[in-house]
């Protein structure tokens, strides 16, 4: 993972890019020239540039590579990149993604991806969507904004000890409570602030890691799912989480597992206190899993490759590598992303320890 800010101001995207795709190569022990294929999952508009991989293929790695690219979110890149592995005709592939959110207007980009004739002249953007969901979410949860005020300073002081993450000051109860509303019932501190940022994984096949014994992974993927919700933001569509549910249930039965109570770690992308209470509520997990250990979105916010950053996390919670924020014990980690407005988007991806 590239260091997190608010404002990567030292270096150009390219660059960002280039040094988190090495970083990752280095730590797996690999060269670029042993990788048969790479994966990038990037969004043209946040990236600011018109067809962005021309320009930021070759720096993740892609140079005279096979090259595929997704523009949903970084987690369905990693489902990309387990699907060409599973395809058999890959065997050792880079996946990258990154966001330098500084670079575009954040919430303009959002505003234009609604649907030309009535939602984008009301201004419907990220923030109002998820004001939306919150309402929603609350009456159908019985979230009051005790609950929502308690999540985000947990959060934000969970955050605070992982050396990966931005390590914010951390809000008093009484600052988020006084916080101005960015669209009732969402207030301003109840936002994961978006920041600069980028993740790279090295993934291989079995096959190739029976020809390279010397090679010791960090983490198994043993399963990965992905659900779209309805476009329309319906009170239906807002509360029920079908999406969210489905894509853990889906990954869950990949896994082998019996159901999600096997989980020792679960890493949300939880991009405001309201997502983060309806998450676990909707989970509803044994108490010694543990949620986002890392800080989830408050820890680090690069807003479309969120959700492969809560896959690092994971790996790196399997692998024992997770440092001041490490699980004792854990043996499995799920991650999750979404993407779209009000989490239309979901995929899970889950790693177990190896």
């Amino acid at each position: 993972m590239h260091s997190a800010s608010s404002w990567i101001a030292d270096k150009r995207l390219e660059e960002m890019v280039f040094d988190t795709a090495k970083a990752a190569l280095d730590d797996a022990g690999v060269t670029r020239n042993e990788l048969d294929h790479v994966t990038i999952a990037a969004c043209d508009e946040l990236d600011g540039r018109s067809i962005s991989s021309m320009l930021l293929s070759a720096p993740a790695g892609a140079y005279l590579k096979d090259e595929i690219k997704t523009t949903d979110s970084g987690l369905i890149g990693l489902c990309l990149e387990a699907l060409r592995i599973e395809s058999g005709n890959f065997h050792l592939g880079l996946l990258s993604s990154w966001n330098k959110s500084s670079k575009a207007p954040f919430e303009d980009v959002m505003r234009m991806r609604s649907e030309p004739f009535f939602t984008r002249p009301i201004g419907l953007n990220m923030s109002i969507a998820d004001g939306l969901f919150a309402q929603a979410v609350a009456g159908t949860y019985g979230i009051g904004e005790n609950d929502i005020n308690a999540a985000v300073h947990a959060s934000y002081k969970i955050a605070h000890k992982n050396e990966r993450g931005k390590r914010s000051a951390v809000p008093s109860l009484a600052e988020i409570e006084a916080s101005s509303y960015v669209s009732v019932p969402l207030r301003r501190l109840h936002q994961a602030p978006v920041t600069d940022g980028g993740v790279s994984m090295v993934l291989c096949s079995g096959e190739w890691l029976s020809k390279h014994p010397d090679r010791r992974p960090l983490a198994r993927l043993s399963g990965v799912a992905w659900q779209i919700d309805d476009y329309q933001l319906g009170q239906k569509r807002l509360s029920a989480l079908r999406g969210f549910k489905a894509a853990f249930q889906n990954a869950v039965a990949m896994s082998g597992l019996r159901d999600s109570s096997q989980l020792d770690v679960v890493e949300l992308d939880s991009q405001t206190g309201f997502h983060d209470v309806a998450y676990r509520r909707a989970l509803d997990l044994k108490d010694s899993c543990q949620f986002s250990p890392s800080g989830g979105p408050f820890a680090q916010n690069p807003y479309f490759c969120a959700g492969l950053v809560h896959a690092a996390e994971a790996v790196l919670q399997v692998s024992g590598r997770a440092g001041a924020v490490q699980v004792k014990g854990a043996k499995r980690a799920a991650a999750h992303g979404c993407h779209g407005f009000a989490q239309q988007g979901n995929c899970v991806a889950i790693f177990e320890g190896v």
